[in-house]
């Protein structure tokens, strides 16, 4: 979540700073992000397939840029020896990746399904 949100907090930060004249400070800082983060936990306790929601978002957005695309640019800088241990290990962090941006979204998908047969909201 740190790693993901900080640039939202950073985005929502220059908005509020450039666009509506706040004053840069640490208190404008904290009452950003705990919005923010009051904001994702109330959605996350309203939605009971919020993970399953995830899941499936994260097979798209963040396998990729997580997982795979890393190894793929190392592989195109660097250029290893073909079948050396840097070069066989990158592209089974390829082929793993690629089966988790296949398979999370499934999953989630699944989840979702599954879980909104029977949902009634604040229940």
């Amino acid at each position: 979540f740190q790693i993901y949100a900080m640039p939202v907090f950073d985005m929502i930060e220059t908005l509020l700073v450039k666009q509506l004249n706040f004053k840069p400070s640490m208190i404008l800082r904290l009452f950003t992000r705990t919005t923010y983060v009051a904001f994702t936990m109330f959605v996350a306790i309203v939605f009971p397939f919020f993970g399953g929601l995830l899941g499936f978002f994260g097979g798209f957005a963040f396998a990729p840029t997580t997982y795979f695309l890393p190894c793929i640019m190392w592989l195109a800088i660097y250029k290893p020896k073909k079948f050396s241990l840097s070069w066989c290990t990158n592209w089974i962090c390829i082929f793993l990746g690629l089966c988790l941006m296949i398979l999370s979204p499934i999953g989630g998908m699944q989840n979702i399904i599954k879980n909104s047969k029977d949902y009634k909201f604040f229940s």
